[in-house]
């Protein structure tokens, strides 16, 4: 039997706000019994940081109507009924063409989208105001097979002094799995595709100084046991979980900000949704004052194009992006059709 439907109140920059939930016990999670409820109640405890890190962008909303385990899709665009602080901006995507995507103006609009069975938010680096301009640079270090957190743990130390030298300020977070998220505020003085070659040239730097320990190789045939630098995380409309979004994992985890002090001992496991507001309340928000000083990505746009007057070019796009200047064939070496012989 369904449960009643409830009511809650959500405290917000306007005042408070009433926001229903239907299905209230619903389990999202079944492993730990994680229910719709505790996610909502979870968004009002950590609103502050939360709205902080992925407010006022566009955001997409990973939906699961039957709970983790079960069929998820995406929603990008607000629903007809949909209560009016829910808030849209218009937004180009890749192929061009531009629609109405949601941000989350204040708690109460990530309260509603759990109303939505939405389990994982996922920001642009751009904001509403602006959503042309990114005003963070993202790198996604992905472990791979035969490597794993103790592995990206390394990486980012790396990754930050490789920042560092471009002039920016690295922040980090766990991506509520198995890898790691560097995130440096920025300017909105460059569009995208400018931002992913800055990307691009971070990567390359780090992969020369730890060959044997990262990659910026697409294909996963010529990754091997390394950690992937993912670029590609870096393009318009590609998102990542946001700062204190839970993941649709086994164990509600959380993607959660850390300190670089504390890194090295990092237990991702241990950020939960049941874990996260005592965290809070007791070491704070470690990404508190990330906008203050946002930096430059010039000497890392100088750096890409060092390396492509060295010959090194552009590197693949995601299959659904339109086919890119300068881009290499999409296709996996593996697959790649062989000369002709003489």
């Amino acid at each position: 039997m369904a449960s009643p439907r409830i009511t809650l109140t959500v405290p917000g920059p306007e005042g408070d706000r009433e926001v229903g939930i239907s299905n209230p016990d619903r389990v999202l999670w079944p492993e730990v019994g994680i229910t719709k409820r505790e996610l909502a109640e979870y968004l009002i405890a950590v609103a502050d940081p939360f709205i902080a890190a992925n407010g006022h962008r566009p955001v997409s909303l990973e939906r699961f109507p039957e709970g983790v385990g079960g069929e998820a899709f995406f929603s990008k665009n607000p629903p007809k009924g949909a209560p009016p602080f829910v808030e849209a901006v218009t937004v180009t995507y890749n192929s061009g063409r531009r629609h109405p995507q949601l941000f989350l103006g204040e708690i109460a609009s990530a309260v509603w989208a759990a109303q939505m069975n939405t389990i994982v938010f996922h920001p642009w680096a751009s904001l509403a105001s602006d959503a042309d301009h990114p005003v963070e640079l993202r790198i996604d270090l992905d472990p791979q097979p035969g490597t794993g957190i103790a592995e990206a743990v390394v990486a980012a130390h790396e990754l930050r002094a490789v920042l560092r030298e471009a002039g920016l300020e690295a922040w980090i977070k766990t991506s509520g799995n198995r890898g790691l998220h560097v995130f440096c505020p920025i300017e909105p003085t460059h569009e995208f595709l400018d931002v992913r070659h800055a990307v691009i040239a971070a990567a390359r730097e780090l992969e020369r100084r730890m060959p044997d320990a990262v990659t910026t190789n697409w294909w996963k045939e010529e990754r091997g046991e390394r950690i992937f630098v993912d670029f590609n995380q870096a393009n318009r409309d590609r998102t990542m979980a946001g700062a204190y979004s839970p993941r649709a994992l086994p164990t509600a985890t959380v993607s959660t900000p850390v300190s670089w002090d504390e890194l090295d001992d990092l237990d991702p496991l241990a950020f939960t949704v049941r874990s996260i507001p005592e965290r809070l309340a007791s070491v704070g928000d470690p990404w508190a004052g990330f906008s203050a000083k946002p930096g430059r990505v010039d000497t890392l746009l100088q750096w890409w194009q060092r390396d492509l007057d060295d010959g090194l070019g552009e590197l693949p796009f995601p299959p659904e992006f339109p086919k890119m200047p300068g881009e290499p064939p999409r296709v996996q070496p593996s697959r790649a059709k062989a000369p002709a012989s003489d």
